[in-house]
């Protein structure tokens, strides 16, 4: 037998689509700023930023269509959970995308016209660095799309693994600068992407925390530590 669903529930699945496809879509936009960097390629770089624009409608759309369900259809318990959690990861992923787009445009306007020595990348872990910033937006997608608070748990101790690349920046950074005058500019455009990826760990934590709130119903961000109480003598 087929089952009939209500318009409070189509509304819901429809939304929990809309903001799947805008989770691949931002994760396709953050890997493409990395082969645009790796390549200098101003047609990845252009392709981001027309995509960019799409993102942003859909965004507004997502925004639009949770408002409708409150709305309408006043939900509860974990329906109301899941709309309000879409709400917030709808507005990381949008950011992550302007992470994504902000790169694309450094190659575009040439801030970044030759490419940086291998050397110096790989003693910043700048490979690394990208690519764990990509592995935990991938990891907070699939949380959400499964259900899955594990999966959503993995994205903190990666965002811990960026944390400590990041700390270690300025040190190995300074010195370039001081040695290269005249590549300032550059290694600065270098410093302010690293910062970018250590900004889309931070989104991708959140979105993982929206996940964990959504499905047990309660904020992994404002929980407290029990006291413990002292046994009675």
């Amino acid at each position: 037998m087929t089952e009939i669903l209500t318009n409070q529930e189509q509304a819901i699945s429809r939304v929990k689509e809309e903001i799947t496809d805008m989770m691949y879509a931002v994760l396709t936009q953050l890997e493409k700023a990395k082969q645009a960097l790796e390549n200098l390629d101003d047609g990845i770089a252009s392709e981001i930023r027309h995509l960019e624009k799409r993102i942003n409608s859909t965004e507004l759309r997502i925004d639009k269509d949770c408002e409708n369900i409150l709305a309408l259809y006043s939900p509860v318990a974990m329906d109301l959970r899941l709309v309000l959690a879409t709400l917030s990861i709808n507005t990381q992923l949008e950011r992550i995308g302007d992470h994504a787009d902000a790169i694309a445009d450094y190659i575009l306007k040439e801030h970044i016209s030759s490419p940086y020595k291998a050397e110096t990348l790989k003693e910043l872990k700048f490979d690394i660095m990208f690519d764990t910033a990509i592995d935990m937006v991938g990891d907070a997608i699939i949380s959400f799309t499964n259900e899955d608070t594990a999966s959503a748990r993995e994205v903190f101790g990666k965002d811990t693994v960026l944390n400590k690349i990041s700390k270690k920046v300025p040190t190995i950074l300074t010195p370039l600068i001081q040695q290269n005058s005249e590549d300032i500019p550059k290694y600065l455009y270098l410093f302010s992407i690293i910062k970018k990826l250590e900004r889309v760990g931070d989104l991708a934590k959140n979105i993982a925390e929206e996940t964990i709130f959504y499905v047990d119903a309660k904020y992994v961000k404002h929980k407290k530590k029990k006291k413990l109480k002292k046994p009675d003598k």
